[in-house]
Formats: C-alpha cells, sequence, structure tokens
C-alpha cells in the first residue's frame, strides 16, 4: 500500500534524537551548513537533508546511493506546501505547536522512564528540547495543513475500496498481526479537602519566608519543590512560549512585572508560587515552587481494597463491566469509551499485540494469559502522564487472529490505504501545477538527479 509523501516527517519516536544527531555530526566532522535548494522564500539547508538521512540509519533503513535525491524531493515537496500555505495564509497558532510539543514530549517520557531521565539522556532541559524544536514542528505542523486543505473535499465510496482492494498484488496485500481491544477501570486515591488544606498550608509558609527573605527562592525550590525537573535549577523551568503550561499557571505569569512573586495558586499538579525572571512577548522565564496535593498513606490501602471489591462484585455478575466504569473508573479519557482504550495512532480501540507495550508497558503482561471476555485481577497502575499511581481492573474484549488483510475483518484498515491512494492522486495533481508557477533554485550537484515531478525547469 501506497505512502503519503512527507513520510520522513511523520515518525514522532526518533524525531528528539535528530537535533542532537546532527548537532554530533556537524561538530565532529567540521561540515559547513549552506542552502541546496529554495521554493518561493522557502529554503532548504544541506543540514536538513543530512537531518533526514540520519532519521532513515536510525530507522534501520538501507540508504542507497540515490538516497539524497529521494530526500531531497520530500523536502522540496514539503517547502512547496509551505510556501503555499503561506501565501494563502493557512496558520497554525503557537499554542497548537506547543500541544503537539507537549504531547510528544510525554510520549518520550513514558518511553524513557520520566522528565528527569528524557532531560537526562539528551543533556538538556525540556525547554531547550522545545525551543531547539519549535520551528521544526511548526513547520511540519503547516505542511500538513496544507496538505489537508488540498484533499479536504475527498469522498471515496465503498465501491472505489472493493476496487482498490481487488486489484492490489496478491503479494501485497499486508499480513495482519494478531490485534487486541482492552478496557479497564481504574481506582485513584482520593485526595480529601484536608490533604489539600496540608499542601496549601505548607506552601502559604514557604511563600512567606522567601517574600520576608528568610530564605533565599532558589534554597527554598531545592529543598522543598516537588517538581523534580525545576528543582535541581532552583526552580527554574528556563524560557516557555504561551501555551505551554496550563492555563492558571499561564495566568498567574501574565499577571506579574518582572521580579514579581505570584500569590499562591492551583492547578492539577497542586499548589504552586512562581517568580518571573524575564518576558519578551508570549516568551516568558520564570522559576516556580510546587508543592503536590499528596493523598494521606491510607488511601492507597483504601483504592486497594475498593478495587478488590469492584472486581469480587464483578466475577459475582453483581454488576456489569460497562456499569463499573460508569460508577467508579477515575480514568476519563477511557471511562467515556465504556472503558475501552484507545490507540492514539489509530484512532480506534485495536492494538498490534506487538507493539501495545509502546504506550502502557504492563498491558501486555497482564492481559497475555487472558481470554477473551475476561478480566484481570486488580493490579497496581501508574500513569506516567498524569503522575498517578492508583490500581485498575483490565478486560480483554476482543482478540483477532493473524491473518492476510481482507475487505470482512479489515475494512477501516482498507478503506484508509485506499483513501491514502486517492489523496497521493490529487496531491499529485497539485504538485504538477504547482511547480510551474514557482520560483525553484535547486543547486548544481542536485540538478541530475532523477526526480518525480519536474523540479528543474527547462
Amino acid at each position: 500500500m501506497s505512502k503519503m509523501p512527507l513520510k520522513y516527517f511523520k515518525n514522532t519516536i526518533l524525531l528528539l534524537c535528530f537535533f542532537l544527531a546532527t548537532n554530533l555530526n556537524y561538530a565532529q566532522t567540521g561540515v559547513i551548513d549552506k542552502i541546496i535548494a529554495q521554493i518561493g522564500d522557502e529554503i532548504i539547508m544541506l543540514s536538513d537533508l543530512q537531518t533526514s538521512k540520519l532519521q532513515l540509519l536510525q530507522e534501520g533503513v538501507n540508504v542507497s546511493q540515490t538516497a539524497d535525491c529521494e530526500i531531497l524531493e520530500e523536502l522540496l515537496f514539503q517547502k512547496l506546501l509551505i510556501n503555499q500555505a503561506k501565501i494563502d495564509s493557512v496558520e497554525v497558532s503557537d499554542a497548537e505547536v506547543n500541544a503537539n510539543m507537549e504531547q510528544r514530549i510525554r510520549y518520550f517520557e513514558v518511553q524513557i522512564g520520566g522528565r528527569d531521565a528524557l532531560e537526562k539522556f539528551y543533556g538538556k532541559s525540556i525547554a531547550r528540547i522545545k525551543a531547539d524544536f519549535f520551528t521544526i514542528i511548526k513547520e511540519s505542523m503547516l505542511a500538513d495543513r496544507m496538505q489537508a486543505e488540498i484533499t479536504e473535499n475527498l469522498v471515496v465510496t465503498p465501491k472505489e475500496v472493493a476496487e482498490f482492494f481487488n486489484e492490489l498484488p496478491k503479494d501485497s496485500i499486508p499480513y495482519i498481526n494478531s490485534k487486541i481491544s482492552v478496557a479497564q477501570i481504574v481506582l485513584y486515591p482520593e485526595v480529601t479537602d484536608q490533604d489539600k488544606q496540608i499542601a496549601k498550608t505548607k506552601i502559604d509558609k514557604i511563600r512567606t519566608d522567601v517574600v520576608t527573605d528568610k530564605i533565599r527562592f532558589a534554597t527554598a525550590a531545592v529543598i522543598y519543590s516537588d517538581d523534580p525537573g525545576s528543582k535541581i535549577k532552583d526552580g527554574d523551568l528556563g524560557w516557555q512560549t504561551k501555551g505551554t503550561m496550563v492555563p492558571e499557571f499561564e495566568a498567574a505569569v501574565f499577571s506579574l512585572k518582572v521580579n514579581e512573586i505570584s500569590p499562591v495558586f492551583e492547578t492539577k499538579f497542586g499548589f504552586h508560587f512562581l517568580e518571573l525572571l524575564d518576558r519578551k512577548g508570549d516568551n516568558y522565564h520564570c522559576r516556580h515552587i510546587l508543592i503536590s496535593t499528596k493523598a494521606n498513606d491510607k488511601a492507597l490501602d483504601r483504592a486497594a481494597i475498593k478495587t478488590e471489591q469492584i472486581y469480587q462484585d464483578l466475577l459475582a455478575n453483581k454488576m456489569t463491566f460497562e456499569k463499573a466504569v460508569d460508577m467508579y473508573s477515575m480514568d476519563e479519557a477511557s471511562k467515556i469509551n465504556f472503558g475501552k482504550i484507545v490507540n492514539p495512532y489509530t484512532s480506534d480501540f485495536y492494538w498490534d499485540i506487538n507493539n501495545i507495550n509502546e504506550i502502557d508497558t504492563k498491558l501486555y503482561t497482564i492481559i497475555k494469559n487472558l481470554s477473551v471476555g475476561k478480566m484481570s485481577s486488580p493490579s497496581l497502575y501508574e500513569d506516567l502522564r498524569e503522575r498517578q499511581r492508583g490500581f485498575r481492573i483490565v478486560k480483554l474484549i476482543n482478540k483477532t487472529d493473524p491473518h492476510l488483510a481482507n475487505l470482512t475483518d479489515d475494512y477501516q484498515l482498507i478503506q484508509s490505504a485506499c483513501t491514502e491512494s486517492k489523496k497521493q492522486e490529487i496531491i499529485s495533481d497539485w504538485i504538477d501545477q504547482r511547480i510551474n508557477g514557482a520560483f525553484i533554485k535547486i543547486e548544481s550537484k542536485y540538478v541530475d538527479c532523477k526526480y518525480k515531478y519536474n523540479w528543474i525547469k527547462k
């Protein structure tokens, strides 16, 4: 099944590696960066091409002698999209970029074991990583949005899907791994008003000591703050862009003058106060102290006991699993789907059994011995994205057998492939039309490449 253009820009798993790898490559080899192509006002640097090549190598792709030409054509296509997006006033807001960035960062945190581990691995702060990749991700999102506008009116009928599948060569029909669909009931320890008041009293005292000069802000952050990423840096969060932090945090930031300390305020992470160190437009530099609202020591025990009671009631058929989700589950993302866990890559409820651990490292261990319709006994659960610990019960909703794709069992997959193929046809026509009216300049070294499209104007 055909791939869309921009395939080199879709892999979020490796994206953060490229900046590090590219920096090392240029620092060690002494290569001088230079412009190798231009479309309208958009330029392509030699480093852009080398970065994409590094991505392919890290994916284990055997890079051919013509790889530079193929990668450059992908980059030309992206820049053509970006150039047209600016002409058509297509926009991506900084807030959207920051939200996308945060989603990627959270994914990496889960993979690598937390925000501290991520910073240690890359040798730079999260704020620095975000700053380094802001323009790259914004341009990628802008190209995606322009491409979506080009194909927005596409409609694929069931007849077209069937024709697409029937025309596939037999050796091109994909083999589908076993897939599973799972649901869960999650209980977290309940934080009481008394627990919140303990945290609030503690941070009020710390803030008073800071503003009366009984203790330096930096010292208080190191001693007391519950934010592991910033406390070792005296509470410093580095430069951030508006839209990066939760709304309550940024409301406090933008209410302050430089060097002012905010009142105590609450977010979903707990109670904070912050000092604004500098601000330039929508960018700001601040430090903060966080005191988390922690459930008391007995709350986790109560959550465990409550989860066990729910499990026993389910075994005794006193309620359905779906009813228990509705009544008790505290995981809002799955609760709205009757407990089913959405696959963020496909937006459906099915997971390839071979890679489910990419998102939830313990889920496969829980369900591997379950038969369809059965559920696990309660087990400890840690949501690294929300930094919460609790207990959960998991139910195996469905499990498919490995098989060659067919229209009955895999219609959605085939429909997606058909849609992508139709989109490619539309995009190809669009590229041909736009190339004719665009200013394009390519370095002589790459003029003799065998391109799919007519980038070199005679």
